[in-house]
């Protein structure tokens, strides 16, 4: 029997900072999980994405160094319309998180932009372009 892919793990260095930024993007994250070192949130579909902060990677991994630089991971978030892009887009900038790439009309037929979580990871917004 194959592995079942279940779930996304970031490492983060600020557990609130980095929900606060995740629910902003409409993620269920139960209450209280801010204070923990371990979070998790269940995407539709049942995936789960699962949030540790550094030092409890450091708990059973002494030697975790977080990666530096671009292409961490992306995560992407489809959007409603090419609207609702540049809304959320703009919503996460003025909630003071960081813009990476301001959201375009891609050539793939998407609206997309990226803006960067506490983290540094990328995280993608996308929607269809109209026909």
């Amino acid at each position: 029997m194959a592995p079942t892919f279940a779930a996304i793990g970031l490492a983060v260095a600020d557990m609130e900072k980095s929900l606060a930024f995740y629910r902003v993007l409409g993620l269920d994250i139960p209450a209280g999980s801010a204070e923990a070192p371990h979070a998790e949130a269940t995407l539709p579909g049942g995936i789960r994405l699962m949030w540790d902060t550094y030092e409890t990677i450091r708990s059973f991994h002494p030697g975790f160094s977080p990666a530096a630089g671009d292409g961490r991971v992306s995560l992407a978030f489809a959007c409603d319309d090419p609207a609702d892009v540049d809304h959320t887009h703009a919503a996460l900038v003025a909630a003071g998180y960081q813009s990476h790439l301001e959201p375009w009309d891609a050539h793939w037929g998407q609206r997309y932009g990226v803006v960067l979580d506490p983290d540094g990871n990328n995280v993608d917004l996308f929607a269809p372009l109209p026909t």
